[in-house]
């Protein structure tokens, strides 16, 4: 026998001793609790004990109206009467209070349908009226979700601020009895007065039924292994102790097997950790936490004038990449921006934030950890001393190019607001250890709503060489989501121009020089001096040049919008006509003479 299982018979013999001398004598709770222990929907969800049960537990587990479920997303859900259903955030036993909020960021669209009449949820009657205002007010409270370009609507609960409103151009549409912070937070606070189990809960017992066929009669017992993470097992003694034996027996003679299952079990937990951010929001870490996964940031992965990028673990297997952002003017702004754009959305092709911290003026934000750095890196000229660019094929950049615009399609017309990156550019579209493209960096990043086309800016944003025209000056348009069109089309033309054989009268050109030489040569018919390593390159060259000329046109109406880019990428490139000539002196200077710039609708940007 060897060692190890000797062992590991020494830890099962000990284990025994330990259940029938100490475990067994907690497991004698009294049979109203079979099949009730704790629960919850996910590890940081709210705990769900008497009076609520979840759906799938007997109905002795709760008192009758306090049933809850768990959705796709494992978000506890309950649902009030007339199909209203809410996200539970916490629940207090002790004061008999839950704390709701709709996910829809509109939680007034969902209580104009509720009646708490038949429910055993009662709610502390605070009236709030809404006000619809044509013009916009200098006053706070404002109801984002239900306002427009054409009115504000605002939430006004106290009798002065009533008059004040009252007597301006506002026109009182409804009242609710519920406070004011519901609509401004999104937060809707109801109690139950029965069954009356506070005063068990303030006392560390637990409440109950007296009897299960009786499910109106609540009764207070001792409470005996309630921590999350411990089940309560009312079983009989003799049944517990006859399966204890035989499972001690079977861990004995498996324990080595299950070890190995349990690592792997483990690795698969933290793989899904992370897919699970897909449905809940980054988690916020301390900034010690931050030194702690850093190793003290020990690994440098980059720096800019943002601030350093530092290689992290959040776990032995989970790599992330932490930026740490430089206590600067204006930078918490674009801290803020970036937690509010990018943590509610999730796409194959833009980086996922894991997290954030906010300790006092330290600020860092942690994303997904991807090992190829950026498209920076593969499209360098072939002059340079870096041999990147000979380790990538055109038909890897052709997939960069499509995933790249799959992201862009998705911020402009995926989300629930359209999300304007107004930074897009080689630096920004980070690679997996599959070179998939993820888009990053969005704290220049704007929202606006999708039933419009234009955006308002009180100043250019972006990074010079890939700025639309119509960002740097009014005088050229107006800003909207072609904006972005024209940043992803510098990208392209970086990606073929990277490629160019230079030679002596090549060498000293512009980047704009070198553009325009691309057009001249697609322009005659003539194949462009790029270096073809496999057949079939020329004709992704030739497409990914021409989308790009299109995409960078002056007049914002004559570029084409991101699906028809993606369509574009997405086809063999034989059908593609050249562009008119965006370098062409007439169009620049004859742009404001365009009746293109008149089609655009001004809008207000989403805060």
């Amino acid at each position: 026998m060897s060692k190890s299982l000797i062992s590991v018979l020494e830890m099962s013999i000990f284990t025994s001793l330990l259940f029938f001398l100490v475990i067994c004598p907690l497991l004698s709770l009294e049979d109203r609790l079979e099949g009730c222990e704790d629960s919850w929907c996910k590890n940081d969800g709210p705990i769900i004990h008497f009076p609520f049960r979840l759906r799938n537990q007997p109905k002795h587990c709760g008192y009758p109206g306090f049933e809850l479920q768990c959705n796709n997303q494992n978000d506890t859900i309950l649902e009030l009467p007339l199909s209203v259903p809410l996200i539970v955030e916490e629940i207090d036993y002790v004061s008999q209070q839950i704390h709701l909020y709709d996910p829809n960021e509109c939680i007034i669209a969902k209580l104009s349908k509720l009646n708490l009449s038949q429910s055993n949820f009662k709610i502390f009657e605070n009236p709030t009226v809404l006000f619809n205002c044509s013009i916009p007010y200098d006053y706070g409270n404002v109801v984002p979700c239900l306002g427009s370009s054409r009115y504000q609507v605002h939430a006004v609960s106290s009798t002065m601020s009533l008059l004040y409103f009252l007597s301006g151009p506002c026109t009182k549409f409804h009242q609710y009895p519920y406070s004011q912070s519901t609509f401004l937070e999104n937060r809707l606070q109801l109690n139950w007065p029965i069954p009356l189990c506070g005063n068990c809960e303030s006392k560390g017992m637990d409440c109950g039924f007296v009897d299960k066929t009786k499910l109106l009669e609540t009764h207070c017992f001792n409470r005996t292994m309630t921590q999350k993470g411990i089940t309560k097992q009312p079983l009989l003694a003799g049944v517990i102790l006859g399966t204890a034996l035989v499972c001690i027996i079977v861990f004995s003679l498996y324990q080595l097997y299950l070890s190995s299952k349990n690592e792997r079990d483990s690795r698969v937990i933290l793989e899904k950790f992370l897919e699970d951010y897909k449905a809940i929001r980054p988690t916020r870490y301390s900034y010690a936490d931050i030194k702690k996964i850093t190793v003290d940031f020990n690994e440098k992965l980059g720096e800019g004038s943002y601030g350093t990028v530092y290689k992290g673990k959040l776990s032995r297997e989970i790599y992330v990449a932490v930026k740490v952002l430089r206590d600067s003017k204006g930078k918490g702004e674009e801290f803020i921006n970036e937690i509010g754009t990018i943590g509610r959305i999730h796409h194959v092709n833009v980086v996922r934030l894991v997290g954030f911290c906010a300790d006092g003026f330290r600020r860092a934000l942690i994303y997904e950890y991807l090992p190829n750095d950026s498209l920076e890196r593969f499209i360098l000229p072939m002059s340079s001393s870096t041999n990147s660019v000979s380790l990538i094929s055109w038909n890897k950049l052709q997939h960069i190019a499509l995933g790249t615009a799959r992201g862009i399609e998705y911020l402009h017309q995926g989300c629930d607001q359209q999300i304007l990156h107004f930074d897009i550019k080689p630096q920004n579209i980070l690679l997996d250890h599959n070179l998939n493209p993820k888009i990053c960096d969005f704290g220049l990043a704007k929202l606006c709503s999708k039933e419009k086309s234009a955006v308002t800016m009180t100043a250019a944003r972006g990074t010079i060489g890939y700025i639309a025209p119509e960002v740097l000056s009014r005088n050229f348009g107006k800003v909207s989501h072609k904006s972005d069109i024209y940043s992803f089309g510098m990208l392209l033309l970086e990606m073929v121009g990277g490629r160019i054989k230079t030679n002596s009268k090549t060498n000293n050109h512009s980047k704009v020089s070198s553009l325009e030489w691309i057009y001249r040569d697609l322009e005659k018919g003539e194949e462009l001096q790029i270096r073809i390593e496999e057949e079939g390159d020329g004709t992704i060259v030739r497409k990914l040049a021409i989308v790009g000329l299109w995409c960078i046109q002056w007049h914002p109406n004559d570029r084409p919008s991101i699906k028809e880019v993606v369509q574009m990428l997405e086809g063999d490139g034989s059908h593609l006509n050249l562009s008119p000539n965006p370098f062409m002196a007439t169009n620049m200077s004859n742009f404001n003479s365009s009746p293109h710039t008149e089609d655009l609708d001004v809008i207000l940007e989403i805060e």
